[in-house]
């Protein structure tokens, strides 16, 4: 089924708003894909005549099977064309979001799959998220906790809940990316700031704020 850009950019939001079960509300998706309301339900009736989308008036929407297995494939493009940015043309993590939104509308399943083999088949994109492989399945991500919360003196950075480019550009300013291990010195109850330690860097101190975005694991 050929779809329009825009036509897949609602079912990759759709997917994105709908976790489990929920059903998704016509000023959420407006608002997530900064449009009005009134474009929304112009594009659902094109959706919903697709069979993508099950859709009735003032009740919202969700995915049908093959409205979230297109999702799917979206995100996958989207999450590997990720990688391959970051691991491959060394694009900083904030960078690749945008370029990575306007790749994954290429759908050419021969290139994603030469693509998916060429990085090694990753299970997850530079930001921790999982990756779908070629038939929707997804790799349950390992139990991780927020910096902030984690109690283990030894971490290693799995995820960013956050990936606003302003956390993602201070992030690796501070040279931390997915994989970097972190030693944790100090918790500072005055401000929840916490002292830091990555490998050949000086300690450095990061705010409640930032610390609650970072997903680590104990090493």
């Amino acid at each position: 089924m050929n779809l329009s850009i825009a036509e897949e950019n609602y079912i990759k939001s759709i997917y994105k708003l709908q976790e489990g079960d929920t059903v998704v509300t016509t000023n959420a998706l407006a608002y997530e894909l900064e449009t009005k309301p009134a474009s929304v339900t112009d594009m659902a009736k094109k959706l919903k005549e697709k069979l993508l989308i099950d859709y009735e008036k003032y009740k919202g929407f969700t995915l049908t099977t093959e409205g979230r297995k297109m999702a799917l494939q979206i995100v996958r493009r989207h999450r590997l064309w990720e990688c391959f940015l970051v691991d491959k043309l060394s694009f900083s993590w904030e960078e690749v979001h945008e370029l990575a939104e306007e790749l994954e509308h290429v759908r050419s399943e021969k290139l994603t799959s030469r693509l998916s083999e060429y990085l090694g088949n990753p299970l997850f994109d530079p930001h921790g998220d999982p990756i779908p492989d070629a038939n929707g399945k997804l790799t349950k991500p390992r139990p991780q906790t927020s910096l902030d919360q984690s109690t283990a003196r030894k971490v290693v950075v799995t995820a960013v809940t956050d990936q606003s480019t302003a956390l993602l550009a201070f992030l690796n300013a501070k040279h931390i990316k997915l994989g970097t291990q972190l030693e944790v010195i100090e918790h500072y109850e005055y401000d929840n700031s916490i002292e830091i330690k990555i490998k050949q860097q000086p300690p450095i101190t990061i705010s409640e704020q930032v610390a609650k975005n970072i997903m680590v694991r104990p090493v």
